[in-house]
């Protein structure tokens, strides 16, 4: 009885290696995807989001933290190929670092009020919010070197404003993705 249990947590860490895995790559992979539009954007939230619904608060975040940690590592996984500490202290990196509040955050609210589509949609958009937030004070604090009132609201100007709806039809994609995805992969 012990060998099938073994067998059975072997299998099940086995599996779950693997989807944290794929599901880094397809973080990665949504962030090479740039759409043009007046403001280009990528759908590296997309793949944020997928995550974090099919794989829950917990590996979700594991996900987040090793594809900035393989980007960190060198290897080209931000948007536009970047990779390196470089690309993390330049511009957009208070958003790429955002991504890790957003995991946490959709961690704890769905720990706390479970994973019904209600609460997973007002975790990732809590989330979101959290990440536009540090990412805009990254940008304020460390590129204009201060944040006096209007600096700041042309910072959410560039920064925020314009990835509003995208960002939320992307939330929207990702709970369908999650509906759709068969028991069986989680």
């Amino acid at each position: 009885m012990r060998d099938k249990a073994r067998s059975h947590s072997s299998k099940n860490r086995i599996k779950l290696s693997v989807l944290i895995s794929l599901f880094t790559a397809v973080i990665a992979v949504c962030s090479f995807v740039s759409v043009p539009s007046a403001v280009p954007f990528t759908l590296q939230t997309l793949g944020i989001f997928t995550t974090l619904t099919v794989l829950g608060g917990k590996h979700g975040t594991v996900c987040i933290a090793l594809y900035i940690f393989i980007g960190l590592a060198g290897v080209p996984v931000f948007s536009g190929f970047g990779a390196g500490f470089g690309h993390i202290t330049g511009a957009t990196g208070g958003f790429i670092l955002g991504f890790i509040i957003c995991g946490f955050c959709y961690w704890i609210i769905t720990k706390i009020f479970g994973n019904k589509t209600v609460t997973k949609a007002i975790g990732l958009i809590t989330g979101l919010l959290l990440c536009y937030s540090f990412g805009t004070l990254w940008y304020a604090v460390f590129h204009l070197r201060t944040i006096s009132p209007g600096e700041f609201l042309t910072v959410l100007k560039v920064c925020v404003l314009p990835f509003i709806i995208p960002d939320l039809l992307k939330l929207c994609v990702a709970l369908i993705i999650d509906k759709k995805l068969p028991q069986t992969i989680r």
